[in-house]
C-alpha cells in the first residue's frame, strides 16, 4: 500500500509554549519554521515538524483543557543519524536534560540503541539509532 512511510508532524499541547518550544530548539537543535497567531509554533527538524500549541491559546483550546495529571502520548521516537550515542549524551547532559541509561530497543527497523528523556511538560522523547 506505501511505498515510503516517516513522521511528518507531531502536536504537543502546552501549557508553557515558549518554554517547550526553546526546549526542542535547546536540545534537538529544531529550528522555527513558522509562528501563527492562533497559538501555534512550528518547529523544524530535518524532515518532520514539531508544533508545539499553546493549550490556552484560540487553537489550544479546541483540544479541552490544558494538559494535566497523566500522559495522553506514551512517547513519540525520533529515528536519528548518525547515532553516536557518546555525542547525544554530553550533548543531552551539556543541556541539562536527564536522560535514561541507554539501551537495545526493538523498533520499526529491528533492534537498535535508544535513549530516552522527557521534556518540560513531560513528553518523553526517544531518540533511536
Amino acid at each position: 500500500m506505501f511505498d515510503s512511510v516517516h513522521l511528518d508532524h507531531i502536536v504537543l499541547r502546552a501549557k508553557d509554549a515558549e518554554a517547550l518550544s526553546s526546549f526542542y530548539i535547546k536540545v534537538l537543535e529544531c529550528e522555527v519554521e513558522r509562528e501563527l497567531p492562533i497559538g501555534l509554533i512550528q518547529l523544524r527538524l530535518g524532515s518532520i515538524l514539531i508544533d508545539i500549541v499553546d493549550a490556552d491559546s484560540e487553537l489550544g483550546l479546541q483540544g479541552g483543557p490544558p494538559p494535566g495529571a497523566g500522559r495522553n502520548l506514551d512517547h513519540f521516537c525520533l529515528k536519528v543519524k548518525p547515532f553516536k550515542s557518546e555525542r547525544i549524551m554530553a550533548h543531552l547532559r551539556n543541556c541539562e536534560v536527564d536522560f535514561e541509561p541507554l539501551r537495545e530497543l526493538y523498533g520499526a527497523d529491528g533492534y537498535g540503541p535508544s535513549i530516552y528523556f522527557y521534556d518540560p511538560e513531560g513528553n518523553k522523547v526517544e531518540l533511536k539509532g
